[in-house]
């Protein structure tokens, strides 16, 4: 049954996207944007753990997807209830990919559907926002794992390569560094566990309702990537979405016969044809403005699908592609919300990693990456930190990076 909720999505109007590009930027230099993208956050990870909890085996992703969407909406709609023009909602649809699929399956109603098993590696993706400040995370979790159960092999080694990888991500993300050193030191981590993150996958800075910022975080680029993508220093009240996808296989997504069924509003103009279309088209601007969305989300999906057609060939829309990696590898998937404050980078989304259930062979080596990993993510706690960080190192200890930024 389709949840009601969907239908009554909060309303985002062309004019009011407008009327923002006259005024100036918003940041989180103002503790009003620190708080609304916090209450972003907070509603996100509610909605992450729930959803992980519902992935279970015999679960349907379906059903999963729908249940994040309407509790996205239920958390948004009980915050700022006095400010009745203020938006929230849906920042990024709740996708639920398993296995070698590497991102955004989200099935809409008449699409095929998956049945999670025990032993499947899931990903959950889902995103929120109040008054256009994002808040966006990805969570790995590997179905029926826990201490007696513990996940081993290739499928351990993608999780703690992606997992270690976002945590050296994290402690790079400050005022002044450049992102293609995030690039250097995501590949480093994936190769130590013998794992490949996914070519050209990019990690956006955030704006109010902007969720694909300018600059930008690109994970193994090809040499062509490599010549194309600019180089980006961060700064200070910046606020990023930083996305880590890592693959036991080759590393390279490729699209399938899954239908897409999220998309997002471009700035392009074009005067549609058809008339499904431009209904499509006015309601998708009415309803979500630029923010990302589902198909299942409109009234008559079977009309949707066929008005995103044309918008699509004329890039007033434009998809998330469902991708996968080759048949019989794993993809794990990790992303949080960073806010760049004054005092150091503070992680806004993400649950506490349980890296007790997963055991591999093989670990981070390198000393830089291990100092890296050892410092504190939490400005607060990194004095204290220190001289345990250095004592690991110099006994060659694993290396421990805490749960919470």
């Amino acid at each position: 049954m389709r949840p009601k909720q969907l239908s009554d999505a909060p309303f985002i109007y062309e004019e009011d996207m407008a009327d923002k590009e006259d005024v100036a930027e918003k940041t989180i230099a103002e503790d009003l944007v620190v708080t609304k993208y916090k209450m972003a956050g907070d509603i996100v990870n509610r909605v992450l753990r729930q959803v992980i909890d519902r992935c279970v085996a015999g679960a349907s992703v379906r059903e999963i997807c729908e249940f994040g969407d309407t509790l996205i909406l239920d958390e948004t709609s009980k915050v700022f209830k006095k400010e009745k023009e203020l938006k929230k909602g849906i920042a990024f649809p709740t996708s639920v990919s398993v296995n070698n699929c590497i991102c955004h399956f989200s099935p809409s109603h008449g699409e095929p559907d998956v049945e999670l098993k025990n032993d499947d590696m899931v990903k959950v993706d889902l995103g929120a926002h109040v008054d256009g400040f994002i808040a966006v995370v990805a969570h790995t979790v590997v179905v029926g794992a826990n201490r007696n159960n513990k996940v081993k092999g290739r499928k351990a080694d993608v999780v703690l390569a992606a997992h270690y990888a976002s945590q050296a991500a994290l402690r790079l993300l400050k005022p002044g560094n450049e992102t293609f050193a995030v690039t250097d030191a995501v590949q480093k981590v994936c190769e130590a566990y013998k794992c490949k993150p996914i070519e050209g996958m990019l990690s956006h800075q955030l704006k109010q309702f902007k969720i694909d910022g300018e600059k930008t975080i690109i994970q193994n680029p090809n040499d062509a990537q490599k010549k194309e993508q600019e180089k980006f220093e961060f700064a200070t009240h910046e606020v990023y979405a930083m996305d880590v996808l890592v693959s036991t296989g080759e590393g390279i997504g490729k699209e399938t016969a899954t239908r897409v069924t999220i998309y997002k509003k471009t700035d392009e103009t074009y005067q549609l044809k058809l008339k499904t279309s431009r209904t499509f088209f006015s309601e998708v601007s009415h309803k979500y403005g630029t923010m990302p969305f589902n198909l299942r989300g409109f009234e008559d999906d079977k009309k949707a699908k066929l008005g995103v057609m044309e918008c699509v060939n004329h890039k007033l829309i434009e998809p998330f592609q469902v991708l996968y990696e080759k048949s019989g590898e794993f993809v794990a998937h990790f992303k949080f919300t960073v806010l760049l404050m004054p005092n150091g980078p503070h992680r806004i989304t993400g649950l506490p990693f349980e890296q007790e259930l997963y055991q591999s062979e093989l670990n981070v080596d390198d000393p830089d990456l291990k100092a890296l990993l050892n410092t504190s993510a939490n400005p607060k706690t990194a004095k204290k930190k220190k001289k345990k960080a250095e004592k690991a190192i110099l006994n060659d200890a694993p290396v421990e990076v805490e749960g919470e930024a």
